[in-house]
């Protein structure tokens, strides 16, 4: 599984990475995340609020940072 993380690296987008990762680990779940920074590359998934997260190429959420249960949901 491959996540990506949607952002500048800013607070928000460092806690939707961690809570990605903890999610990802209560699920038992091997994944590999990504930190996208490339604003063309944003756009590109229709993104115009950061953070956002994608889940294996599929858009889960943008401009908020959601929590573990929530990105658990989304898995």
């Amino acid at each position: 599984m491959i996540i990506k993380i949607l952002g500048s690296g800013c607070k928000k987008c460092v806690a939707l990475g961690n809570n990605a990762q903890a999610a990802a680990e209560a699920m038992g779940r091997e994944v590999k995340i990504v930190k996208v920074t490339d604003f063309v590359e944003i756009a590109g998934y229709g993104v115009m609020s950061t953070p956002g997260l994608v889940i294996d190429e599929k858009l889960v959420s943008a401009g908020k940072v959601l929590s573990v249960e929530e990105i658990s949901a989304s898995f």
